[in-house]
């Protein structure tokens, strides 16, 4: 997929900052566009469609996300031609400030209403943070009804593994770099087994939730890997008895039929009885000796 078809999209503070790191990795199979009433997202992005919401400073939508929705719908014809060629939009949003509340849903919703797949990947305030949380638990339905796949992010939970790491939560929020790389790059590169963006309509046309799950680890432990996946930093996660599976296995040169075998048991072992799953299979050179599962999971 190439000629804009895949957008990855930051609304808001937080959500460009992941957005550009996620693209980083992946800019030669997708496009990017920044959403904020703060220039200082803007900063140094070159190879951006940036979009300033109203008045660029910081205190532009502070707290204030029906005014950033509002410079948001007046924005519509400038989306609308980033928009056109679209077929996947992966949105990256914190929710509970200004810009993200109340913009990322109305990108989403345009993007939808286009005939693109919307994945989108919400992050919530943390828990001690009361009035963020109820803004954003109002905001929280809009943007899952304009989206095909909505996970929820938990702030705490991301924060508390980027400590053991020593790691500033904010700027190396690697789950959602490399989810979203995994996602990019399954689309965009050729595999041995290939997929393609209508295997990820049918999954995730399956009736109920659906989430997303990376992990990366030893390709001769496949165990480890679900249970690595299932350690993601997300919100209300369980994906026992889901009805559809989009799985994508990534390995060196020396990853062996056994070992994705291995590794797609593993990740399907819990799914309902009849479910529909859909592999796909890549080798990548930088994975010597490692593997890289990325995993659609819906029917929740």
């Amino acid at each position: 997929m190439h000629d804009g078809s895949i957008l990855v999209a930051g609304v808001g503070g937080l959500g460009c900052l992941w957005a550009r790191r996620a693209h980083d990795n992946c800019s030669d199979y997708a496009d990017l566009l920044l959403v904020d009433a703060d220039e200082r997202s803007f900063e140094d992005a070159r190879h951006a469609h940036c979009l300033p919401l109203g008045d660029t400073s910081s205190q532009g939508c502070a707290a204030l996300p029906e005014l950033a929705e509002s410079h948001m719908r007046r924005a519509k014809q400038l989306t609308e031609q980033m928009l056109a060629p679209v077929e996947l939009l992966l949105l990256l949003t914190g929710l509970g400030g200004g810009v993200g509340t109340g913009a990322s849903h109305a990108l989403a919703a345009q993007a939808k209403q286009n005939g693109a797949l919307v994945l989108s990947i919400a992050a919530s305030p943390f828990e001690d943070q009361p009035a963020r949380c109820d803004l954003a638990q109002a905001a929280l339905p809009r943007l899952e009804e304009a989206s095909d796949v909505c996970v929820r992010l938990s702030l705490d939970r991301l924060a508390w593994q980027a400590r053991e790491r020593g790691a500033d939560w904010r700027r190396d929020a690697s789950w959602v770099e490399e989810l979203v790389q995994g996602i990019v790059l399954t689309l965009g590169r050729v595999g041995l087994i290939n997929l393609d963006l209508m295997d990820l309509r049918a999954v995730v046309s399956h009736t109920g939730e659906a989430t997303l799950l990376v992990a990366e680890g030893d390709a001769t432990e496949p165990e480890a890997l679900f249970r690595s996946a299932l350690a993601s930093p997300l919100a209300g996660l369980k994906v026992e008895g889901a009805s559809a599976c989009l799985l994508q296995i990534e390995g060196g040169r020396r990853m062996t039929v056994a070992q994705v075998n291995s590794v797609a048991d593993a990740f399907t072992r819990g799914l309902s009885d009849d479910s529909q799953v859909i592999l796909g299979a890549r080798m990548a050179d930088e994975l010597d000796g490692r593997m890289r599962v990325v995993a659609v999971v819906s029917g929740l």
